[in-house]
């Protein structure tokens, strides 16, 4: 993912150059992707029995408070150019978005979780299957063996 400094850079370049917001949707889209980035880094950072420690979890938090204050930035940017409203309609599109991708991610993992225990079920048959053939054999040839 983009930085979201860089994406709110290239956002602010672009309205600079006389270019609409409608043009620059790509990097306002690229700019929340790398803010909720840094948010999930942190947390998953803050929360690791592995991390490193505190430098760790700083480095993600002056991170994360640069991209809140980016954030901001592009939030005045907004309300300049195109009023409040705009903003908020902005924050329900975001909204959504994360919303869907959760569900999607939630998704993906029911269907990996259910891929796993099909192979394991179908594994387990096939194993039953082949070691109830060898039984098989080793019975007939017991038998014929005797005969």
């Amino acid at each position: 993912m983009i930085d979201p400094l860089t994406a709110l850079a290239t956002i602010k370049g672009a309205i600079a150059a006389g270019k609409s917001l409608v043009e620059v949707t790509k990097s306002i889209g690229e700019f929340f992707d790398g803010v909720d980035d840094l948010r999930n880094q942190h947390e998953k950072k803050r929360s690791s029995v592995f991390s490193s420690g505190d430098e760790s979890s700083l480095e993600t938090f002056v991170k994360l408070q640069q991209a809140k204050d980016a954030e901001e930035d592009l939030r005045n940017i907004i309300i300049a150019t195109r009023g409040y409203s705009a903003w908020g309609e902005l924050q329900e599109i975001r909204a959504r978005i994360r919303r869907e991708r959760k569900e999607k991610e939630a998704a993906d993992k029911l269907r990996r979780q259910e891929r796993f225990e099909a192979i394991m079920i179908w594994g387990g048959v096939a194993i039953a299957f082949v070691v109830m053939i060898g039984i098989g054999i080793v019975v007939i040839l017991g038998v014929q063996g005797r005969l």
